[in-house]
């Protein structure tokens, strides 16, 4: 994957939050530990839409001026040299492409920001920390992410990672933001688990919609220079994606931290639906193939 060195990037769609302390994290909600906060909640939706709950509910902490960011993280050059410019850009591209799809459709894009953090973040949906995982808050319509998690998608999940394995993630979180914005988080209600489950549903509904945008990437031209921001995604590209997408599977984080699987309390699905999905998405480049939710 590769960038356009003269596209200049769009910082102000990201919010650094990093170094700023959002608080102590309380859990609630039957989840046993961090091992199993991390399973109910990697790569998937905020606290509020699992049961969870975090302290601090108000308000979400004011952001921090990017200043920085917008010093270090100028064009498509700054990506291929800097981890958070390259999240930058692909936030870009993934905004770009869903503005353009959706209203396509007849329905309006509204940008969400992505919030960087480290350690914990307050959201309107809770405090958060960083061992959550990425995730989407339906409550101020934001992602957050502590660039960390892609080396703990490596050294604890067993993932080959690389940029595009970091690319499908934030791309599944915006495909929640999708959701969001087209109602579709509302079907979740009350079935949170299990592998038939609502929630099951609605991530590999996102995993597909991650797909749908790696279709698309390098077609999808900027405002700023009327030319794909991305390009060059290669076999090897997808094969990390999905082998990201694999890795964060229920089933395998399950074998992995407790030697059995128990679909019962999936709110993910499995490895290989997760890959199943990803690919329905890449393949047809159609985000009304992503009907995980046809046939209840």
């Amino acid at each position: 994957m590769q960038f356009d060195d003269q596209a200049g990037l769009d910082t102000s769609q990201v919010e650094d939050r990093r170094g700023m302390s959002g608080g102590r994290v309380a859990v609630g909600g039957g989840v046993v530990g961090i091992v199993g906060l991390l399973l109910a909640l990697l790569l998937g939706v905020g606290p509020d839409q699992l049961g969870l709950t975090g302290g601090s509910p108000g308000g979400p902490a004011q952001p921090t001026t990017a200043g920085e960011l917008s010093q270090t993280c100028r064009t498509g050059a700054d990506a291929e040299r800097r981890e958070d410019c390259r999240i930058v850009a692909v936030v870009n591209s993934v905004q770009t492409f869903w503005t353009g799809e959706l209203n396509r459709r007849g329905y309006r894009y509204s940008p969400a920001p992505t919030v960087f953090f480290t350690g914990s973040v307050n959201t309107a949906c809770g405090t958060a920390g960083s061992d959550v995982g990425p995730f989407y808050c339906p409550g101020d319509r934001k992602v957050y992410l502590d660039l960390g998690f892609f080396d703990e998608l490596h050294s604890r999940f067993g993932a080959n990672g690389g940029p595009f394995a970091q690319a499908y993630v934030v791309a599944h979180e915006y495909g929640h933001h999708v959701q969001d914005l087209l109602g579709t988080m509302d079907r979740v209600g009350g079935d949170r688990q299990g592998a038939d489950s609502a929630s099951v549903r609605l991530e590999l509904q996102a995993d597909c919609y991650a797909g749908v945008w790696a279709k698309h990437a390098e077609d999808t031209p900027q405002p700023s220079t009327g030319r794909p921001l991305i390009s060059g995604i290669t076999r090897a590209d997808i094969a990390d994606g999905l082998d990201a997408a694999a890795a964060v599977g229920d089933d395998r984080i399950q074998q992995r931290y407790q030697g059995r699987v128990t679909p019962d309390t999936w709110t993910h699905g499995s490895s290989a639906q997760r890959q199943q999905w990803f690919t329905t998405g890449y393949t047809t480049g159609d985000m009304a193939r992503c009907d995980t939710f046809g046939g209840r």
